[in-house]
């Protein structure tokens, strides 16, 4: 059976062109601005925290590792953190693997909590586990696949820790379900004053609703259950249609045929053909569940897929060249069955660049699939004309979600994730906040909105409007957070001041 994963797809048809070994012919030089962020602030002030932009150094006054179970010995040591916290004024803020953008998760001078636990508890009856704040999706994924399970909803890589991605309602390509939120039962919250509560739809829904999407603002997540689903083994199917009718044909594929479960695109990012083309690839149920491999990654082709990847920097040859690979020869010998924790079982370090003049940056936004054609022709009129490199866009389907206050989702959309390699440089940073700023606008007159863990380069009255209950969400915060212990940057940048 073949056991090739879809980011193998792109590796082992890339080995087969010889692609990789073009990458030092295809590179080209562009002189270095001033860099950004400068360091010699930073460098005078102590603990300095960073998230995975690299742009966000942060000064604060303590940093924490904890490894407990989320029993009586880590909340006590939580509680006298927050209290301590609390008598000198210091905001608190609680994460794991770090991978916003923009410093939501990051206390300016106060204090950083970084779990790294282990705790995780199947109930094969009730299709649910129980799992500690700080596990990341890569024990999570390893955990259930020995007992045939996998999680039913989680984003793309398996680097994060479960209560950041609930934090962050993030959304993966598992469908027709919308984000990971929709998919936990209920979940432990510490508040302000050290009261620990559980939260869930019938059990304080008020703070189970802030909680979900709202990047650690109301409390400290402790532990979660969740849903999972029985492992399997899937066949993909790959169709090739234009970009501008992406958005219909995809979710239509969805409605019509509920024997698919996950499923996502890709758009063509070479300036001549910029966005014209996408790759539909969809996953149904093989006949075959018999003798299921362990779940695996995408292991020493990754480094291949790599080289393939990074050679599309300043090179629109290469960008052609993995577009023919994807669009032609990945699908032939992509074609063999692979079981969903495989396909799911992939660290973002798969594509790293290692190159310590650039950072890759994400966008996310989401749009209607009726008026997809509109934000492909927004696209087309902001991106080329930037100075930004887009390596990268993977298209998904996310449900409508009912739960959370600061919802990305009022409808069904389609959630366009972006991948740019963006100079670390004064003018990178600025001609990215331009950027950022035309492509929010042009999807807020479609109707839609852009995600809120990547960089903070939206306007006040940008935020306002792609999430129109902002000033209730920081009103109730204030409510179970009266001392505002809980912040962080997308506080301080956009909501302290509602």
């Amino acid at each position: 059976m073949n056991k090739i994963t879809r980011r193998s797809l792109l590796a082992g048809a890339g080995a087969v062109v010889g692609a990789g070994a073009y990458r030092a012919w295809d590179q080209q030089t562009i002189p270095a601005g001033l860099p950004f962020p400068a360091t010699d602030p930073v460098q005078a002030t102590g603990t300095i925290l960073n998230d995975a932009s690299l742009l966000s150094p942060t000064p604060v006054a303590r940093h924490l590792t904890f490894s407990e179970a989320p029993e009586t010995k880590l909340l006590t040591a939580l509680r006298s953190e927050l209290t301590d916290a609390q008598s000198a004024s210091r905001a608190f803020s609680a994460s794991a693997a770090r991978h916003s953008m923009g410093g939501q998760s990051l206390p300016r001078e106060g204090t950083a909590v970084t779990f790294e636990q282990s705790t995780l508890t199947p109930d094969t009856q009730a299709g649910t586990y129980r799992v500690a704040a700080g596990v990341r999706w890569s024990q999570v994924i390893a955990d259930l696949d020995k007992i045939g399970f996998s999680p039913k909803v989680m984003q793309s890589n398996n680097d994060f820790g479960v209560a950041s991605t609930f934090a962050v309602n993030a959304h993966g390509w598992p469908v027709p379900h919308s984000a990971f939120g929709s998919t936990v039962r209920s979940l432990r919250l510490m508040r302000a004053d050290g009261e620990v509560i559980t939260c869930s739809r019938n059990e304080n829904e008020d703070q189970f609703s802030l909680a979900m999407g709202g990047y650690g603002l109301n409390g400290v997540i402790l532990d979660l259950d969740v849903e999972m689903v029985k492992n399997e083994r899937l066949m993909p199917t790959f169709e090739t249609v234009s970009g501008a009718d992406f958005g219909p044909k995809f979710a239509g594929a969805l409605a019509s045929d509920p024997s698919i479960s996950m499923a996502y695109g890709r758009l063509d990012v070479t300036i001549d053909g910029f966005f014209d083309e996408a790759l539909m690839i969809t996953y149904r149920t093989d006949e075959n569940q018999a003798d299921l491999p362990p779940a695996s990654g995408s292991g020493w082709m990754s480094k291949v897929s790599r080289d393939i990847f990074r050679a599309q920097l300043g090179s629109d040859r290469a960008k052609r060249r993995r577009w023919f690979v994807e669009t032609e020869v990945g699908p032939r010998l992509g074609s063999g069955g692979v079981t969903r924790n495989s396909l799911i079982n992939e660290p973002v370090v798969t594509l790293d660049d290692g190159d310590p003049t650039r950072t890759d940056i994400l966008h996310e936004y989401f749009v209607s699939p009726a008026r997809f054609h509109e934000f492909i022709a927004a696209c087309q009129d902001v991106i080329p004309s930037s100075f930004q490199e887009l390596l990268n866009i993977t298209l998904r389907y996310v449900a409508t979600d009912t739960d959370s206050v600061l919802t990305y989702a009022t409808e069904p959309r389609i959630a366009a994730v972006m991948l740019f390699s963006q100079e670390m440089s004064v003018r990178g940073e600025a001609d990215m906040a331009r950027m950022t700023q035309a492509l929010i606008e042009r999807t807020l007159e479609i109707g839609g909105t852009y995600y809120l863990p990547y960089r903070l380069h939206a306007t006040d009255p940008q935020f306002q409007r792609a999430y129109s209950r902002a000033a209730e969400f920081a009103a109730r915060k204030r409510a179970a957070d009266p001392g505002l212990v809980f912040r962080n940057a997308l506080w301080d940048r956009y909501m302290a001041k509602l």
